[in-house]
């Protein structure tokens, strides 16, 4: 059954990668955690944010910004260090998109300040345009091994250091247990159809890649798609990677969570993913549902974008649906989105052609 309209709030987290002060491209080879958590110190806390965001364990995540990393532990559980990626940004939830925006542009330019202070230079980019992967070195201990079989999205966990994006969060008062899997299957099902139009990750091992995303060839299949985070106690999807996961606080129960787009420079195409996003979920007419995400499909999809005949057609249908379903007010989002794919355009193209005549993309500059 259908979502209903009302009852619609929404979130987002967006991760951001850094150039150093030198300009290289800041990263678990070269950038230290401490470095990257001086500019978090800078900005502000707010009380109001909690019990809505969660803190975790290890007290890292205690403000709208933290540093995102991958943390190793001693053979008692102990912290040891947490080798950095780069800082992420997430909203409270918000009960339009515009205001989750809004939201998100001015926590950016509070850290784009921050970061500027220390030398740092915010840059939006899908995929690390230096490292290929990043080695766990050494390699994991007992205790490790043992906290890193809890889901297949622990034991996978590496590959985010390479790769940046958005969780786009979305939720429906009301949606019960069935609707809320439903709807995360349908957003894994055509996945492949939408992300094209946030593609910003064309670079692999320093130099062009060949395709549009690289982020989306390595990553989609191997992680999901989307999320969802059911009520504690719940009854989950057995699969890899995950579409279902027990709520980690009160707040979650409930959020759907859309994992599979590069990052976007224009947060106003935040607000248009999410209106989509919205769409495809109340609309009822599209069939597809796929609990883990094609990855042969989305690696087409990462190669040429809208250029493939078969990713472009699936798009159409995905638009069409989801301005049928939107109230009026929401159609020019969904307009604005045909636009882009009428153009065929992303950024992963602007930034080749700036990379071919001699720019610094990213930290990257064409030899």
């Amino acid at each position: 059954m259908p979502a209903q309209a009302g009852g619609f709030r929404c979130g987002i987290e967006h991760e951001s990668a850094l150039l150093r002060p030198d300009g290289r491209f800041a990263d678990f080879t070269n950038t230290t955690f401490a470095e990257l958590q001086s500019i978090v110190d800078e900005l502000p806390i707010s009380e109001d944010d909690y019990p809505g965001l969660r803190v975790g364990d290890l007290g890292i995540k205690l403000k709208r910004w933290y540093v995102e990393g991958f943390e190793r532990f001693d053979d008692d559980g102990e912290l040891l260090r947490c080798d950095p990626k780069g800082i992420e940004i997430r909203t409270i939830v918000h009960d339009d998109v515009a205001h989750a925006v809004a939201a998100l542009a001015a926590d950016y330019k509070l850290l784009d300040a921050a970061a500027t202070s220390a030398g740092f230079t915010l840059v939006t980019v899908g995929f690390n345009p230096f490292e290929q992967a990043y080695r766990v070195e050494p390699e994991l201990n007992a205790w490790e091994r043992a906290h890193r079989v809890g889901s297949p999205e622990d034991r996978t966990a590496h590959l985010h250091m390479t790769t940046y994006g958005p969780d786009l969060n979305l939720s429906f008062a009301g949606m019960d247990h069935d609707a809320l899997i439903d709807a995360g299957a349908k957003l894994t099902h055509y996945s492949p159809y939408i992300v094209p139009f946030t593609f910003c990750s064309p670079f692999y091992g320093g130099k062009p890649w060949g395709g549009l995303s690289v982020r989306t060839h390595i990553r989609t299949g191997r992680r999901p798609a989307a999320m969802v985070f059911l009520p504690a106690g719940s009854a989950m999807l057995d699969s890899d990677p995950s579409l279902t996961q027990p709520a980690r606080i009160p707040a979650e129960a409930g959020r759907i969570e859309f994992k599979a787009f590069d990052p976007g420079a224009d947060f106003e195409l935040y607000a248009d993913l999410l209106a989509l996003l919205k769409g495809i979920v109340l609309d009822t007419s599209l069939p597809g549902r796929r609990i883990v995400p094609d990855a042969e499909l989305h690696q087409a999809s990462a190669w040429a974008g809208y250029h493939d005949p078969e990713i472009r057609a699936g798009a159409d249908d995905v638009l069409s649906a989801a301005a049928a379903a939107l109230d009026l007010a929401e159609a020019p989002r969904i307009a604005a989105l045909r636009a882009r794919w009428e153009a065929a355009a992303c950024a992963s193209e602007d930034m080749i052609e700036c990379y071919e005549a001699g720019e610094a993309v990213a930290g990257l500059r064409k030899s």
